[in-house]
Order: structure tokens, then sequence, then C-alpha cells
């Protein structure tokens, strides 16, 4: 049985979260990134067991930090200190803590990026300062160089890695240029790994720490993507040998972590390994029916390579769409379509224009009938 298998009905009948109730009943959604999964059944045991006996008060951390090294060792041959992490909220409200004690007034990101990273920027009040992925959706090193100079010592810079909306996997190379560039300028680097674990089978991750000269920056980690817990928030602040920052952050910012997302959380990293495995299996089978599909039904939407995520970007520019849709396919998808697609202008406001994001994290069912509403929707 699929863990990516469940049919469009059923996901009907018993999904409740926004994915599924923030459009009409009609529309079909792929584009928030949750997926549409069977449960790890090492995460339901630990929850039921939890909810079942009561062991429902305050988060506590250090089984949590243990399991996500015991992962990472497993995973990626990197093995960072337990007792150097701290608890956060989730991941993005613990980013949003780190940018507020950090000295400079500007951060820097690289579109297309996560469209929260721009709503965070705005929420602590700093600048944002834009450091474009190259054509290729690589990390550019003047882009970045000529952004860390405007932004100043103090600033910070956020990563995604792996790329969202991309999928782009970062290599050592450019995970070390980067580190390089930042030290040069006094720059922060907070690297987002919350995808870290969905990355294809023969690609290889790396941790931002574990690149050399990178021991000033931050991982921030969270199970919450790779096995879809992404309603049980908790997250870990990981800091680099050399990273002081975490120290300026008051202790009440552990509080808001979620007792059952921590005990869920740490079950994932422990035991969620075969589970996760097959899942990163069905996410390829999932992009290559994609891409099959386009290429038989819609030719002129090019998917962007990439080896990580459960999110494909769909370049839509030679579709020569009407209106609105020339900037926002999205918008066209969902008004003559109703297929509910991510506007790529929330990733990158102004090379967005043409660009959508597709969420793979679904049954082939929900897949096909997508590309079917996009062809209905073009023609």
């Amino acid at each position: 049985m699929r863990i990516l298998g469940e049919s469009l009905a059923r996901l009907r009948a018993t999904r409740t979260s926004v994915k599924w109730r923030f459009f009409e009943p009609e529309v079909l959604p792929v584009w928030v990134a949750e997926m549409d999964a069977r449960p790890c059944p090492e995460v339901v045991e630990v929850v039921t067991t939890a909810l079942h006996t009561g062991d429902t008060g305050y988060a506590w951390a250090a089984p949590y930090a243990a399991a996500f090294a015991g992962f990472s060792r497993r995973r990626w041959g990197w093995a960072p200190d337990p007792a150097t992490m701290m608890l956060l909220p989730d991941v993005m409200i613990g980013i949003e803590e780190i940018l507020h004690v950090l000295p400079g007034d500007a951060v820097v990101v690289s579109p297309p990026c996560y469209d929260s990273f721009h709503g965070f920027v705005a929420s602590v009040r700093k600048r944002a300062v834009l450091a474009p992925l190259g054509l290729d959706h690589r990390l550019d090193a003047e882009a970045l160089e000529r952004a860390f100079i405007e932004a100043g010592p103090g600033a910070a810079y956020l990563l995604c890695n792996p790329h969202n909306p991309t999928g782009t996997v970062n290599t050592p190379d450019e995970l070390a240029m980067l580190a390089a560039l930042a030290d040069r300028h006094g720059i922060q680097v907070i690297s987002d790994e919350i995808h870290a674990p969905l990355t294809a089978p023969g690609a290889t991750f790396t941790p931002y720490l574990q690149v050399p000269g990178a021991e000033r920056g931050i991982a921030v980690v969270s199970a919450s993507k790779s096995w879809n817990l992404a309603g049980l928030k908790a997250a870990l602040a990981v800091p680099g040998p050399e990273a002081s920052v975490l120290d300026e952050l008051h202790e009440v910012v552990t509080h808001g972590a979620n007792h059952v997302a921590v005990l869920a959380q740490t079950a994932a990293y422990a035991h969620g390994d075969v589970w996760l495995d097959r899942v990163n299996a069905e996410i390829a089978e999932n992009r290559a029916l994609l891409v099959d599909l386009l290429v038989r039904e819609l030719p002129q939407v090019a998917v962007a390579p990439a080896e990580a995520t459960y999110l494909a970007w769909l370049d839509c520019r030679a579709l020569g769409l009407p209106g609105v849709g020339r900037d926002d396919p999205a918008a066209h998808f969902l008004e003559h379509g109703r297929v509910a697609l991510a506007s790529g202008l929330r990733y990158d406001p102004v090379g967005g224009a043409g660009w959508a994001r597709f969420n793979l994290g679904t049954s082939p069912e929900v897949i096909t009938e997508a590309v079917r509403r996009m062809v209905t929707a073009v023609r």
C-alpha cells in the first residue's frame, strides 16, 4: 500500500486541514506544503499512547534533540551536540526570534524562496535585501556579495537548504562559498533545513554546519515537513561551534513547543527511517509522473530539475495565458480549471511572474486529475 496513495474521495472525506478547507469543495488543492500521506506508524503509536495515558503536559527537549542528532549521524554523517540545541515553537517562529536579537537592520533572502521568509522579514521590521538565485536556481556568488555589502555587518541571511520552491540541493562547494562570503561581510547565516530529509534517492544533502567556515551559522530543523506533522509544531535550533546568538534568546522562547508534537517528532527521527525512505521513493515516482503528464498533455510547461522536497516549480511562461494569468498562472488554473496551485509571485514578487508551485506529496490520482484540470484551463 502506497503511503501517498489516498484516493481523492477519501481525502475529501477525512482531511480537515487548511489545504482541504481553504477553497471551495470542488477545487482540487495542490498548493500548500503538506502531504496527503498515511501516517508513520511509530508516530501514531507514541501520540496515541500520550493521549491515552494523559501525557499531555509541557514539552521536554532532551530526547527530541538526541533523536535528531542520531538521525543526522545515520543520514548525513553529521554529529551535532544535543546539549547545545534549543527547543523552539516551530522553524519560522524560531527564526523570527533570532532575527529580533541580531544587531543589523537587514535580512538577505534569495528569491524565489519560501514565501514566509518575505513575511517574517516584514514582521520583524527589517529591510529585505535580495540576492536572487541564478537562472539555474542555484546560489549566485556575485548576487550574494552585492547583497551582503548592501545589508551590512550584523545582518542575517536566510538560507533554504534544500531550496523551497525549486527543490535545489545545495552542494558542499556552494555552501562553503556562502560561508566564506558571510564571514567576510559579518553576516549571520540561518539555515532552514526543514526539507532536508526529503532528499530524492541518489541525491546527497549537506547540512550547512557541516561545511568548513560555517562555524558561526545556525541551522533550524523540524520533522514536520518530512513526516507530515505540520499541525504538531516543534523545532530545534542547532548552533555552530562558534555561534553565540542563541545565548541572546530568553528561555521563554522555548515554551511554545507542543509536548505531543515533541513526542511525535522524536519518534519520527528515532524510528521513522523506513517510512521516510518509502515516501522519498514515492515522491520520485510522483515527480516522474507529473513530468510525463505535462510532456504529453501540456508541453509548454517546464518542470525545474529538483533533487529534494515534494514540490515542483513550474515554468508556465510559454503558455501565453491571457490577462492576470500571464503573470500568475495559478490564478488562471484556479478560475478556469478549479485546481489550486501556489502562485510563483508569492516566492518571488518580481521574477516569479509566470511560475507556479505544485505539491507532489499526494496520490497519483490527484496529480493526474490536477494536470487534467490544468489542460482544461488552458484550452
